[in-house]
């Protein structure tokens, strides 16, 4: 009888595997398997979203990811920063949207030495099969494109014709946690573009494309699709699209409470109000 009941009792805090739950899908899973679902939005919902978020600074920003218990989440590592400022009228800033690609460092063997219509046509069929711009029919207006690079990669995935090609479909800013090159140019193109550091080389024999409009890590941030990015002289935030509207709205007091004070001390000192200060 005590045997009897000692079996019940551990019967009751012991817990069985379920006879019918299903065995883990290994095949499945040996093929790969993405976690993180990539949101889906409306080019409505994104415009509604960005007007939110209208004319706010990073440390604004900073202050509503604080104040919604986001404290140091969505800052990028201050490396990432801008290749140019204006501190006229600000055109270095921007909010925009996340579209997302990841480049990572190729296994594949370089040209070696060819003729060189043998080594333009490799190159060709390298920038088309292993390193495309898959992304591009996702900019629209109000993009940012987060490009997360094949790390210490000495290639220029961004250059100064992409780079306008991107602006021109709607990017309004540009941000990678590795390289660029023609920078002189892009500069004077004035596309707004956040970076590690300068490259040099071209994508053939140097990365490839992994992903498009995937979670990525960029500047040791999660970007996922869809979530807002705020940049400017300060570096770049990356805001969770759940917690948006809460930490515009806690960003905008911070900001106007800010240009107010600011209004008064220029009339103090005899400043002459500039953009940074306008309502």
């Amino acid at each position: 009888m005590i045997v009897i009941i000692s079996l019940i009792v551990l019967s009751l805090v012991v817990p069985v595997q379920s006879q019918t739950a299903k065995p883990p899908d290994t095949e499945a899973l040996r093929a790969g398997r993405n976690y993180i679902a990539t949101p889906v939005y409306s080019e409505a919902a994104d415009k509604a979203v960005l007007e939110l978020f209208k004319g706010l600074r990073v440390a604004d920003v900073v202050d509503g990811m604080d104040a919604v218990g986001l404290v140091d989440t969505g800052t990028m590592d201050a490396e990432i920063h801008p290749l140019w400022r204006d501190t006229a009228n600000f055109n270095h800033r921007f909010v925009g949207i996340a579209v997302t690609a990841r480049y990572v460092p190729t296994q594949q063997p370089t040209a070696g030495v060819l003729p060189v219509e043998a080594y333009d046509a490799w190159a060709g069929e390298w920038y088309d099969k292993r390193s495309p711009e898959s992304f591009v029919p996702l900019i629209r207006k109000g993009t940012a494109l987060v490009i997360d690079e094949a790390p210490l990669a000495d290639v220029g995935s961004i250059g100064s014709y992409n780079i306008l090609d991107w602006a021109s479909r709607g990017a309004v800013g540009i941000v990678t946690n590795g390289t660029a090159r023609d920078t002189d140019e892009v500069i004077t193109e004035k596309v707004p573009l956040y970076l590690r550091k300068i490259g040099r080389g071209i994508r053939p024999g140097r990365n490839e494309l992994e992903s498009v409009n995937r979670p990525v890590v960029c500047g040791g941030v999660l970007v996922v699709p869809g979530d807002i990015v705020v940049a400017d002289g300060d570096g770049v935030v990356v805001v969770p699209r759940a917690k948006a509207e809460a930490v515009a709205a806690y960003a905008r007091k911070i900001m106007d409470g800010d240009k107010a004070g600011r209004r008064d001390l220029y009339k103090k000192v005899g400043l002459k109000p500039d953009p940074s200060v306008k309502k």
